[in-house]
């Protein structure tokens, strides 16, 4: 799998799998057959409530811990208490360090998540993550937070796929050197059925979804497609050694229609407490 170097130096594998709405009960299962299909990139946040599950199969499994990237998040309504949120997320994780670390959403009604970054700030300056970020902040969010930011962070992990590709913060993003993390890649499975989708797959004798990741890859992005289920996930994998046309590809970015499926960073205000 190809890596990604991050603004620190710090690699990331550029294909990953994402636990969201995976149970905790099935959790630990999932990531082993996530690690015997080759995956060595696993996101999770302590708002999915599985961050156990993720870290008794790091345990488990006999893979080298520096080999495993893991990633988590800080829950909106801790942001007032960063360093205490990342301790407990490190403990359930039963991990020293974690690879990267999140503030999962902006929520401006707070104005806590600069307060958050500064706490981090200082887990990252004592070793305890090898890389800090930001999930769902708009190309606002970031000019506030870099007014009085002493780290640039590494990744905005952000809703993007075909069909919403934010593309003006996504070059903002990476004119910062900031990394480009998609999640919801396939447009949760909406964006696998269009002709255009579709005729790619087919030239290619490839899945629709092999194809949508082929283009994330080809365009850059760090990418974390959720899969349960174990052929899929074999089958999500391998979009790495796909590779598309030119032509190919701006048909996939021609797709845009500005639809966003998840919350709008402007406004959430959830606590995921």
């Amino acid at each position: 799998m190809s890596e990604l170097t991050l603004n620190n130096g710090v690699t990331i594998p550029q294909l990953g799998l994402g636990v969201f709405q995976v149970p905790p009960e099935d959790t630990q299962r999932i990531v082993e057959d996530a690690f015997e299909a080759g995956y060595r990139h696993i996101d999770t946040a302590a708002g999915y409530r599985n961050e156990a599950g993720v870290g008794a199969a790091i345990a488990a499994t006999g893979i080298p811990r520096e080999e495993i990237f893991v990633t988590t998040k800080l829950r909106n309504g801790e942001q007032g208490r960063a360093q205490e949120a990342f301790q407990n997320s490190r403990k359930a994780l039963g991990l020293e360090f974690v690879d990267l670390y999140l503030i999962h959403w902006p929520v401006p009604s707070q104005g806590l998540y600069v307060q958050a970054w500064k706490e981090m700030e200082r887990l990252y300056e004592n070793n305890q993550i090898r890389a800090i970020g930001v999930s769902n902040f708009l190309a606002e969010h970031l000019d506030h937070l870099l007014e009085s930011a002493e780290i640039v962070p590494a990744v905005n992990q952000i809703e993007l796929h075909p069909s919403y590709q934010q593309a003006p913060l996504a070059a903002k993003c990476r004119e910062r050197g900031i990394g480009v993390e998609a999640y919801s890649p396939l447009g949760q499975g909406g964006d696998l059925n269009g002709n255009a989708v579709t005729a790619i797959a087919n030239a290619h004798n490839a899945t629709t979804a092999q194809v949508v990741l082929a283009w994330h890859l080809a365009t850059g992005n760090i990418v974390i497609p959720k899969s349960v289920d174990p052929g899929r996930m074999r089958e999500n994998f391998a979009a790495a050694s796909l590779k598309l046309t030119d032509d190919e590809l701006s048909a996939i970015t021609a797709l845009e229609s500005g639809a966003r499926i998840g919350s709008d960073p402007a406004v959430a205000a959830f606590t995921q407490l």
